[in-house]
């Protein structure tokens, strides 16, 4: 099962990082709406919607409301930018879901009822998967190159490594046995430290190659890898949660060792919020 998680990883970076370096801002946001819609199609399971009409419905609002995004952001052919202010209001918006899905994850499984209801599911889904979208194409048009988009994805998948090789290795101090019995608090911890030093690494080659930065930005952005390890780890939980009392393993099946694509960007919809406003408020010189 490792192999076969480890060849579809590689695989799956490798087909991200040419499409994130090739496509320009505007077909790479339509190929990003694609899979946000994939995404959204394992969420209506995580909603308990069982037939196909119900299914398409959900998808067809969701579709909706990504098309919506284009003139409410200026995202076009042929714009150098698009509109940052309202960029920040969206993320602000998944921003505070994350925190406040903290909050339930620590009431579970006292509130597990609130779990249950469809409609509460189903709005959660917008709170997560539209500022996905809208992060990760503002980090597209803020860098076409898409180091930015990548420098996300190694932050927290060296966060998911070295938490899983830290914890399985010297774990032993359960982090969540009611939500996933598996992760510990030695596998967080080895996670942050391999976020810390993984991104030490980006800071220094953003500042020597892409954009000096001041002593004051250095160590903020140093400091953003304690939030995209957290932000990663609720994440996680939180479609553990969902998929606990849906009574399913895998959000989905689409990806060999790995489940579906829930399972796989579970802690990178957390953390998008957060990176991107702290890149738009940090440094503004790259708007």
């Amino acid at each position: 099962m490792l192999k076969q998680r480890i060849i579809t990883a590689l695989v799956l970076f490798i087909a991200l990082v040419l499409a994130t370096y090739f496509l320009p801002p505007f077909h790479y946001s339509l190929a990003l709406a694609v899979v946000v819609l994939l995404a959204g199609r394992e969420w209506s399971s995580l909603i308990g919607l069982e037939s196909a009409g119900s299914s398409s419905a959900y998808l067809l609002s969701l579709a909706i409301m990504l098309a919506g995004l284009y003139p409410l952001l200026g995202v076009t052919p042929t714009v150098g930018a698009i509109d940052s202010l309202r960029v920040m209001m969206i993320l602000l918006l998944g921003f505070g879901f994350w925190c406040l899905a903290m909050l339930m994850l620590r009431g579970y499984p006292d509130n597990a009822q609130h779990w249950n209801d469809k409609s509460l599911i189903a709005t959660m889904s917008i709170f997560v998967l539209l500022p996905t979208w809208v992060g990760i194409v503002q980090l597209k048009y803020l860098l076409p190159e898409g180091y930015l988009i990548i420098a996300l994805v190694v932050l927290v998948a060296v966060v998911d490594i070295g938490g899983y090789f830290v914890g399985r290795s010297l774990g032993h101090t359960k982090l969540a046995p009611q939500l996933s019995p598996k992760k510990t608090w030695e596998g967080v911890w080895g996670g942050l430290v391999a976020c810390v030093c993984v991104g030490a690494g980006l800071v220094w080659a953003l500042h020597n190659f892409l954009q000096p930065l001041t002593q004051f930005q250095v160590i903020a952005l140093i400091g953003l890898s304690l939030s995209v390890t957290l932000f990663d780890v609720i994440g996680d939980l939180t479609e553990s949660m969902l998929k606990r009392n849906r009574h399913i393993k895998d959000s989905g099946s689409l990806l060999p060792g790995h489940g579906g694509i829930m399972d796989r960007v579970d802690g990178l919809v957390a953390v998008i919020p957060i990176y991107v406003m702290t890149l738009l408020l940090l440094i503004p010189e790259l708007r």
